[in-house]
């Protein structure tokens, strides 16, 4: 599935404007300080429910959040800023982290090219559980660095329906979320004319960035989803790139309205 990466090199320098276009891996140090989301993997749009977002705040430490549980090996991760300790030799980056007292997560990421809104970088991930290597990983990655942090202006109660066909969970109805800081929501269907709060519990999300995760019990079964989202005053626009069973993926849209 390694897409070469000739072709995913290509794909940056012809999307970078000409204001854009120094990907000298020299200057590494500094343009890695920000907040970047994962775009692309091994040459294809990532799927959203594998994107992370790792925020540098120093040439020494990261945070990493990121919601995934197609890894049966180890706990399923649902990581809101994660510290990561850092350390950068030449264009090699090592990220590491312990989500517990058993695991210990390494991401090296050895960068090929960056610029002021993008980079790639050959990935490899270990995650080794009581001294044990659960999982190996090599990708070719591209990320995008994102400015917007919707994590404060999500805050308070949205109404509104999926906008188009594909998401298992829409049932065609309008709908209301209400976001409370602590990082818990509750999520409303409508009964007649009154709302109603459903009898899902645990009812978590996070927001970092552009990424939304969330996570909800519904019948003894935990359910997650996720969705890049944009908030303009009282306005959200949620979207995801999924993937049916067979492979094959198809975009799904939400739109909402703040309510009082």
């Amino acid at each position: 599935m390694l897409a070469a990466l000739v072709v995913c090199t290509a794909m940056v320098f012809n999307s970078c404007s000409s204001d854009d276009n120094d990907n000298n891996i020299d200057n590494l140090p500094e343009k890695i300080i920000g907040k970047w989301i994962t775009a692309d993997m091994n040459g294809q749009p990532a799927p959203t429910n594998d994107k992370m977002v790792f925020t540098f705040v120093s040439t020494t430490k990261a945070y990493v959040s990121a919601s995934l549980n197609t890894h049966p090996e180890v706990s399923e991760l649902w990581a809101t800023q994660t510290e990561n300790d850092v350390a950068i030799n030449g264009n090699k980056m090592t990220l590491t982290s312990h989500p517990n007292q058993h695991e210990t997560v390494v991401d090296e990421l050895t960068v090929t090219a960056i610029n002021n809104s993008e980079l790639i970088a050959n990935r490899k991930l270990t995650v080794t559980v009581n001294g044990k290597v659960v999982i190996s990983e090599d990708q070719l990655v591209r990320y995008e660095k994102i400015t917007a942090d919707y994590r404060d202006a999500i805050v308070g109660t949205w109404q509104g329906h999926c906008t188009s066909a594909g998401s298992v969970f829409d049932d065609g109805q309008e709908h209301r979320w209400q976001y409370k800081a602590d990082g818990t929501y509750v999520f409303y269907v409508k009964d007649g004319n009154n709302w109603v709060p459903s009898a899902n519990t645990l009812n978590e999300y996070f927001v970092d960035g552009t990424l939304l995760c969330s996570r909800w019990i519904d019948q003894g079964q935990e359910n997650r989803e996720w969705w890049e989202i944009t908030i303009n005053g009282n306005k959200m626009n949620w979207t995801a790139l999924r993937e049916n069973p067979d492979g094959t993926t198809f975009t799904a849209t939400f739109e909402m309205t703040k309510v009082e």
